[in-house]
């Protein structure tokens, strides 16, 4: 099974206003520590199969872009 990767929110603006909305008030490593454990939740969800090996790839290679 790959990755969905194309769009796949119903409403994206809606999940991105919520992600801002979770951070709002928080310091910086404040920030940085919920989305730490939102990924670590994340991951959790996904499980360690080959679909979380994929998801690294394509994380690293969205940052090398």
């Amino acid at each position: 099974m790959s990755l969905i990767t194309t769009p796949n929110l119903r409403d994206p603006d809606a999940a991105y206003a919520a992600l801002l909305a979770t951070h709002k008030g928080l310091s910086e490593a404040e920030a940085h520590a919920l989305n730490a454990r939102l990924v670590l939740i994340l991951m959790n969800h996904l499980g360690d199969g080959p679909e979380f090996a994929e998801a690294l790839k394509l994380a690293r290679e969205a940052a090398a872009a």
